[in-house]
């Protein structure tokens, strides 16, 4: 389901990357002036009413959708009724409620927990530049606006306590798999309920997604699990291929755009 409104509609600022005094200093900006619009960004969106954060987006994160109609606060034909009913409206929430499918207060915590987790992964430091469309609301409709102090200092509490746990990030992002020599230690339920889908393809991500749970809940379990011995990063590295010898190999994983670039030349001179 698109979020956006379409292209012709708001006008869009494309704002550079810099060396952050803030954690975002663009999002502080766009707090002082009130904006109201989307804050697209690599690796998420944030949606700004007024100078404060409404809702939040991104694809390493469970939807509010699906957190919840996992946890069975909602079933999924109710969502999608709300969707039809109020969606072209972005009076979502508003509807769930006042139709009585869903008490007020466990929207409202639905809605944080997501908008919170979306937004501890949209304020991943990048160097893909920002852009901000004016006048973009979200489907969900209004819930309870957060400030962009509290939304960026929840960020650096979540960012320092990983970092306390294992402060190795490679886990958050790459495929996981059960360590060689697993140490013989006991594992809580929940953490248990990870564990089991650790299996070399799945990411934190996708495991978040598979248990219907914050994803930044899962990276503390995949963390302490880290740090237990029980789970370790599966670490790719290009190999020289035997029909050419003399070709030359990148990382097939890099934050490196210029690496990147060179990669898709090299592929497509190779497609000649």
């Amino acid at each position: 389901m698109s979020t956006t409104a379409p292209e012709s509609t708001p006008p869009e600022r494309t704002f550079p990357v810099r060396a952050a005094s803030a954690l975002s200093p663009m999002l502080q900006r766009l707090a002082a002036e009130r904006a109201t619009g989307a804050l697209m960004r690599d690796r998420g969106t944030l949606y700004l009413a007024d100078g404060q954060v409404v809702h939040a987006e991104s694809p390493s994160t469970p939807g509010i959708d699906i957190l919840l109609t996992a946890s069975g606060a909602l079933h999924r034909d109710g969502w999608w009724d709300a969707v039809a009913q109020a969606g072209a409206g972005q009076q979502v929430g508003r509807y769930l409620v006042d139709s009585g499918r869903l008490p007020g207060g466990a929207l409202e915590l639905c809605h944080l927990s997501a908008l919170y987790d979306a937004a501890f992964f949209a304020l991943a430091p990048t160097r893909t530049p920002a852009r901000f469309r004016y006048g973009v609301s979200h489907w969900i409709g209004p819930v309870h606006p957060v400030p962009v102090d509290a939304v960026e200092r929840e960020t650096l509490r979540r960012r320092e306590l990983l970092d306390r746990i294992w402060p190795d990030a490679v886990t958050d992002s790459a495929p996981l798999a059960r360590a060689a020599h697993p140490v013989d230690a006991p594992v809580p339920s929940r953490r248990r309920r990870v564990l089991d889908l650790v299996d070399g393809v799945r990411t934190a991500s996708d495991i978040a997604q598979h248990l219907g749970r914050s994803a930044f809940h899962t990276l503390v379990d995949l963390r302490r699990l880290t740090a237990a011995g029980l789970v370790e990063a599966v670490r790719q590295t290009a190999a020289p291929s035997a029909s050419a010898p003399g070709r030359i190999t990148f990382p097939e994983v890099t934050a490196d755009p210029d690496v990147a670039l060179l990669r898709r030349l090299r592929d497509a001179l190779e497609a000649l």
